[in-house]
């Protein structure tokens, strides 16, 4: 009871929503993901579903994040339990978890594992890192910061960044405001 259905994140939708309002076509997002338009197609119509790198491809081709496309995804509700994965993922396998569903005002993700580190990311809005187990290096406005378990990063909106594991099986929790939201600026940006 209070649990959110339990079936995997469809974002098919969202992400023909969000080609369409960038009034593009599926060859154009094609060409930008480097993915065939039959399999853009399929995702769109929900006969596929993508691996996380294909749906890292076609967020870089419409200029969003894997994150806002799987936050479009699913309805936004008032209570929402997601509960932790009970199938234990293969050794040294990196794995990415939503904490939050639905289009809301948050977006918190759990990385387990190594993360691709050459992967620059930079967000309109604040973002929180927490080291929940291990360790981690993360370079931001040219410094690099070592944080170990416990430890929390906060970035404001535009930093760029990019992050890696330093130690096996190192879990990263990624609490930031969405994309859609227009957060208040202060005097300090």
């Amino acid at each position: 009871m209070g649990d959110h259905k339990e079936q995997p994140l469809r974002v098919g939708a969202a992400v023909r929503r969000r080609r369409r309002a960038l009034e593009l076509t599926l060859a154009v997002v094609a060409e930008r993901s480097g993915l065939s338009v039959p399999f853009l197609s399929q995702i769109e119509n929900e006969r596929a579903r993508p691996s996380r790198s294909s749906l890292e491809k076609v967020a870089d081709a419409l200029r969003t994040t894997a994150v806002e496309l799987l936050a479009a995804a699913d309805p936004a509700c008032s209570v929402d339990v997601v509960r932790a994965d009970a199938t234990e993922p293969p050794p040294d396998e990196p794995r990415v978890r939503s904490l939050i569903r639905g289009h809301q005002q948050l977006h918190a993700m759990e990385f387990t594992g190594d993360h691709d580190a050459g992967r620059e990311f930079q967000h309109r809005n604040d973002e929180l890192m927490y080291v929940a187990d291990g360790a981690v290096e993360i370079e931001a406005e040219g410094r690099a910061h070592r944080l170990g378990r416990g430890d929390t990063l906060y970035l404001t909106g535009g930093v760029r960044h990019r992050w890696r594991a330093t130690v096996p099986d190192t879990r990263v929790i990624v609490v930031a405001v969405a994309e859609h939201i227009e957060a208040v600026q202060d005097g300090r940006r």
